[in-house]
C-alpha cells in the first residue's frame, strides 16, 4: 500500500517521552496508520532519560517498552527536529491529518515569593536536567560550595533531588548521574539538607518507596520532630490509604533518628511555607512561616514565621508546558487548553501538556489511550503526505535528523563508555551524540 495512499492517517506526536510513545503504541495497532515521533532532542524517552532519578534505573526499564514500538514498521522517531524553530506547527498540521501534542512540562512553576531571582535559587526542573546530562542543563554549573540546602516541596521530586545530594559515591555507583554532576557533589560540603512542605505528613505526596529511601542512606541520617506528626489510634492507621499509612511508619521511624550520628543530616519539615529567600544578591536562609490544614484540606498560614539558614534553594513545586505558536495555551495553568485531549480538529494534547504535571508514568498511558482513540475516531485519513511531506522539508532546509538506528548508536557509544557497575555515561552535549551517530 502506497505510504500516500488516502486511506492511511498520517499522525505526528511532538514529543518522544511516555506520554508520547504511549500514543504512539496505541495508534500503532491499527495498520492504517503512520505515526512519527518527533523530538527536539537526538534522544527518546523524555523524562524517562532527563527526569527519573539516576539511581532510580529499575523506574527507567520502561524505556524497553517504547523501544519495542519505535521499531514497529508503522512509527518512526525523528530525533532532533525543534518545533518552532525547524519547523512550525502550522506546517505539522499541512503535512500530517492529525497532531498530538506530548511535550510534557519542562518548565519550572515560579516560586512567586520575594527573593525568588537571587543567585542560588535553582528550580528542580533544571537541577534535575543539571544532573541527568540533559543538554539544556548540562552547564547549569549550580554552586554547591554550602554548607546547607533547602529543598522546598515533599513530593518524589524532592525526594530524588534530597538523595542524590545526600548518596555517597558508593552508593551511586549504579547510576547514571552526570559525572560533572558527581564531582561537583562529592566535594560539596553540605551538612544540612532541609525538605520542606507546606502542609503535613498525612498530605504529603511522596510515595513510601521512597520515603523509606530516606532513612537507608549510608552517611546522612533524616530527623523529624515528633510533634510535626500526628498521634494515630490504631482505628485511625487502619482508615490510612494504603501508602499514607506506609509512609508514616517511615516517619514513625524517622522521628526516633538523632541529628549528628552521620556526616550529614536531613531535616524533614512539614507546616513550613516559604515566604522569602532571605540575603543580599545571593541566598543566606529562607523565612518560613508556620501552617495548618484545616478539614477542608486548605492550607493556611499562622502568622508565625521562623527563618533557616540556607545557602541553597532549590524548589520542587511543579512545572509548566511551555506554548507552541499555533495551539491555544492557558498561562495562568501553563498546559494547553483542551476538551478532553481535543485541542481543535486535528490538533490533540496528552500527558503533562494535557492535564498539568500530576500523576505517575503509568498515569500517562491510560490518558494517551484516550486521546489516541479519540484520533482514531475522528481521522479518517486524506491526501496529506504524511512522513513524505516530512521529508521534503528535512532534505529542503537541510536538518540533521536522527533516526531511531542512530539512537541506537547513541545508546552503545554511552553503554561503552561506563565502567564499574554504570549502566551508561551519558551524552550532555547535541554535537557529540551526532557525532556519535556516525560511528
Amino acid at each position: 500500500m502506497p505510504e500516500n495512499s488516502e486511506s492511511l492517517v498520517h499522525v505526528c506526536v511532538i514529543g518522544s517521552g511516555p506520554a508520547g510513545y504511549y500514543a504512539a503504541e496505541t495508534l500503532a495497532k491499527e495498520p492504517h496508520v503512520r505515526v512519527d515521533v518527533i523530538d527536539k532532542l537526538p534522544t527518546p524517552y523524555g523524562l524517562i532519560r532527563g527526569g527519573v532519578a539516576p539511581d532510580h534505573q529499575s523506574i527507567k526499564g520502561v524505556y524497553r517498552r517504547y523501544e519495542k514500538t519505535a521499531l514497529g514498521d508503522t512509527v518512526r522517531f525523528v530525533g532532533n527536529i525543534e518545533v518552532g524553530k525547524d519547523i512550525t506547527l502550522a506546517e505539522l498540521r499541512e503535512i500530517y491529518d492529525a497532531v498530538v501534542l506530548a511535550t510534557g512540562a519542562p518548565k519550572d512553576r515560579e516560586l512567586g515569593i520575594p527573593g525568588d531571582d537571587k543567585k542560588g535559587v535553582v528550580g528542580s526542573a533544571a537541577f534535575v536536567g543539571w544532573y541527568n546530562s540533559h543538554p539544556e542543563f548540562a552547564d547549569l554549573n549550580p554552586d554547591l560550595n554550602v554548607m546547607s540546602v533547602a529543598v522546598i516541596g515533599n513530593g518524589n521530586v524532592a525526594v530524588d533531588v534530597v538523595r542524590v545530594l545526600a548518596k555517597t559515591p558508593e552508593e551511586m555507583a549504579e547510576s547514571d548521574l552526570a559525572l560533572y554532576a558527581a564531582k561537583e557533589i562529592q566535594k560539596s560540603p553540605i551538612t544540612d539538607i532541609w525538605m520542606l512542605g507546606r502542609r503535613g505528613s498525612l498530605e504529603a505526596k511522596f510515595t513510601p518507596k521512597e520515603m523509606g529511601e530516606l532513612n537507608e542512606l549510608t552517611n546522612c541520617v533524616a530527623v523529624t520532630a515528633p510533634e510535626d506528626l500526628p498521634t494515630l489510634s490504631d482505628e485511625e492507621l487502619a482508615e490510612l490509604k494504603p501508602a499514607t499509612k506506609k509512609n508514616m511508619g517511615h516517619l514513625y521511624e524517622v522521628a526516633k533518628n538523632k541529628p549528628g550520628e552521620n556526616k550529614k543530616t536531613l531535616h524533614i519539615k512539614f507546616y513550613a511555607m516559604p515566604v522569602e529567600i532571605l540575603g543580599d544578591d545571593t541566598v543566606s536562609g529562607i523565612r518560613l512561616e508556620k501552617t495548618i490544614v484545616d478539614d477542608s484540606g486548605k492550607c493556611i498560614g499562622t502568622g508565625e514565621t521562623f527563618d533557616i539558614d540556607c545557602q541553597m534553594v532549590v524548589p520542587c513545586i511543579g512545572y509548566r508546558s511551555i506554548a507552541i505558536e499555533g495551539a491555544e495555551f492557558n498561562e495562568d495553568w501553563g498546559l494547553y487548553v483542551n476538551d478532553e485531549g481535543v485541542i481543535e480538529d486535528g490538533l490533540y494534547v496528552t500527558g503533562w501538556a494535557r492535564r498539568g504535571p500530576t500523576g505517575t508514568i503509568g498515569t500517562n498511558r491510560t490518558d494517551a489511550q484516550e486521546v489516541a482513540a479519540k484520533v482514531l475516531e475522528n481521522e479518517k485519513g486524506s491526501n496529506k503526505p504524511g512522513r513524505a511531506g516530512l521529508d521534503e522539508v528535512i532534505a529542503a532546509r537541510n536538518l540533521q535528523v536522527v533516526t531511531f538506528n542512530d539512537w541506537k548508536k547513541i545508546e552503545a557509544a554511552e553503554e561503552a563508555a561506563a565502567t564499574g557497575a554504570q549502566p551508561r555515561v551519558k551524552f550532555h552535549k547535541v554535537e557529540d551524540m551526532l557525532k556519535a551517530t556516525k560511528s
